[in-house]
This record gives structure tokens, sequence and C-alpha cells, in this order.
């Protein structure tokens, strides 16, 4: 598995596990329970949630399932790196630290690793920095950033003073949306902010791409395999797809044993051409 450098010099898996959707219902709640304890058991040490996700209940399923593999022995606390968001209208100050302590009782955790201000909202950025500095200082938090930050709200952020600890910017980016690639991935490259993929597989449209079946054959893959394959080749991308079924996970963890050469990368920029001007942030 490749691994990508987060600013403090921490490393972590390229390829996560997404958690949208889950904790919608009760009814699922045993499922997905299960699927959260057999994507530990095959290796996932990177999974990300946030309190929008099933008002908690996302966060409350993750909590169960870590502790029942805990007990189980499947995997240490200290293996896996939990990544949450607070709410925009959460995030001033106070409201930063008491949202922070409301995902920990979900988790059962005592520390998240990674807290994101999910989008931008109408608190200042300041506020939510100093928020997240407290959370920092007390250990409930490992590191901080943002989700779903275009260039502009990045620039605004790093005016702000302790702005510039900003560890990640999670962000729509995949094959199909490439948008990120003529300006906002540059700068971030520029002040070493690696980014998180959400959506990586266009919401499974891209594992239905006839435009991918052909060199995921060639590849013995499938096509998103090669999806996921193309983002952890950027070097600083991490990609959290979704995946509840036994076979998604393994196709999707796989994904990060398979090597694009030259030739496939470039045969994939004919397919799915990179931007040639700016286009708005992609947002789901």
């Amino acid at each position: 598995m490749h691994r990508v450098r987060l600013p403090d010099g921490e490393l972590v898996d390229s390829i996560g596990l997404g958690t949208w959707h889950l904790g919608e219902s009760a009814r699922r709640r045993a499922a997905e329970v299960a699927a959260v304890r057999r994507a530990f058991e095959l290796g996932y040490r990177l999974i990300d949630t946030a309190e929008m996700y099933g008002e908690g209940g996302a966060e409350r399923v993750i909590g169960q399932a870590f502790a029942e593999a805990v007990r189980a022995g499947d995997v240490r606390r200290d293996q896996v790196f939990v990544v949450s968001k607070v709410y925009p209208h959460n995030a001033s100050r106070e409201g930063v630290i008491a949202a922070c302590e409301r995902s920990l009782q979900r988790l059962g955790l005592d520390r998240i690793d990674m807290y994101l201000l999910h989008w931008r909202g109408s608190h200042p950025l300041a506020a939510t920095v100093a928020g997240f500095k407290t959370l920092l200082e007390q250990g409930r938090i490992g590191c901080w950033g943002v989700s779903n930050f275009d260039v502009a709200p990045m620039k605004e952020l790093w005016r702000v003073p302790g702005g510039r600890g900003c560890a990640i910017n999670q962000v729509y980016y995949s094959l199909g949306q490439r948008g990120v690639e003529f300006d906002l991935l540059p700068w971030q490259r520029e002040h070493r902010v690696p980014l998180m993929a959400y959506c990586p597989i266009d919401q499974g449209s891209l594992a239905r791409s006839s435009a991918l079946a052909p060199l995921a054959r060639r590849l013995g893959a499938t096509p998103a395999q090669i999806a996921l394959a193309w983002l952890s080749a950027r070097g600083d991308v991490i990609a959290i797809p979704k995946a509840v079924s036994q076979e998604h996970l393994r196709e999707n963890l796989a994904a990060a044993k398979i090597t694009l050469d030259a030739e496939a990368l470039a045969e994939l920029d004919r397919v799915f051409p990179p931007p040639r001007r700016k286009r708005a942030l992609a947002i789901v």
C-alpha cells in the first residue's frame, strides 16, 4: 500500500474507507457494522466519516464496529486513522469543541486523528481554527483540515492566524472530475497540503465505465480499480471509496497494488482529458 505523508510527517494509507450514507437506517445497522468489521479484517486502516452522515449514525456504526474489532484482536487503536468532520453551523470556536466531543462519544474514542471543517460556512475561519487549536492542545484531535475548499477559501485560510496548520483538503476528485488539477491541486502541492478524494469512482459510474474496460482487461483489473490506482499514482492523494460488500471492499483495497505505467497514464489522459480552464469545484 502506497502511503501519503501528512505535513506533520505521519504516513497514512492512500486508500481508505468512506462511510457516506451509513447510519441512516436502523434496519441496516447490523449489516453496516458487519461491513466495517470486515473492512478492518481485510486491512483497511483509514476510515472517513462525519457528524453529518446519518446525523451521527455513521459515527455510531464505526464506533461499534471498531470496539468489536479491538475486542476480537483484529486491530489496535494505534493502527487505525480516523477522520471525521464538523458541520459548518457548529464551527464557531466553542461549537467546534462541543461537536468534537459529541463525535468522540459516538465513535467511542478519546481522540479523532484528523478533524475537518466539512465545508465553508458563516462562522469566521479564525474562530474555527481557534477551536481546532484548542482541541489539539487538549489531545482530542491529532490534526485538522478542511473539506470542499477551492483555491480562494484556501488562500483565505492561509491568511488566518494558525491557518497554515491545515493538514489536508478533502474534495471531490476522480478521473471524471479532474477540475482540481487546473489550480487547486497545484496550489496544495506548492503549500505541501495533501488532497483527500471523495467519490473517487464517481459514485459508482466509473466502475461501469466502458472507456476504462479495455485498459482494465489488459491489466487484469476492474474499471473501479483502475480509477483508484490512477488516484494513488498521484503520490499525494488519498482516496476514500465507500463500499459495504466484501467483494467491493476487497476490490478497492487491492487497487493499491496496481501500477500504471506511462503508457497507461497517457491512455487515461486521452479518455479523461485534464482541465484546460478553471472549473467550479465539484460538490455532492
